[in-house]
């Protein structure tokens, strides 16, 4: 099965929209694996976002993702990572499909409701970030593994 992480960011906390933006994903099939809520230290933001350190929004994404807190998951699924990015939609919600949950719900291109991963190597690196392997179930198997 391949994972994907999920932040659902500070703009849809707010917006209590947790359950809605968890359910989109499991309507299409995917499987949450592991899940948590937690506030972003700036320092930990820009540990995150390392990559981005050298463009212009680096700053204010870093801001913003530590104005409040967030929930993490991993989802799991046959193709996990496509899926998910499909269902999120464009980075700028003015330029997401309609029905996309940017395009429902985010305001900017920074504030922008949830991140997903971009690829597997991504995926790798930002669930081991997030999560430890005692966190993430494995559903595989047919049992909860720690």
């Amino acid at each position: 099965m391949e994972r994907s992480l999920v932040l659902i960011k500070p703009d849809a906390v707010r917006k209590n929209l947790i359950g809605e933006v968890i359910k989109r994903f499991e309507e299409d099939g995917l499987r949450v694996i592991s899940l948590k809520m937690l506030w972003f230290s700036r320092k930990e933001v820009q540990m995150f976002y390392k990559e981005h350190e050298d463009k212009p929004f680096y700053d204010a994404l870093s801001n913003y993702m530590s104005s409040g807190p967030i929930v993490a998951l991993v989802l799991g699924g046959e193709n996990v990572i496509k899926r998910t990015r499909e269902l999120i939609g464009a980075t700028d919600p003015s330029a997401a499909d309609k029905g996309t949950i940017r395009a429902d719900f985010g305001e900017s291109i920074t504030v922008n409701s949830v991140h997903g991963s971009a690829n597997r190597e991504s995926a790798d690196t930002e669930i081991s970030f997030m999560f430890s392997q005692i966190e993430i179930m494995d559903f595989n198997s047919g049992i909860y593994r720690r």
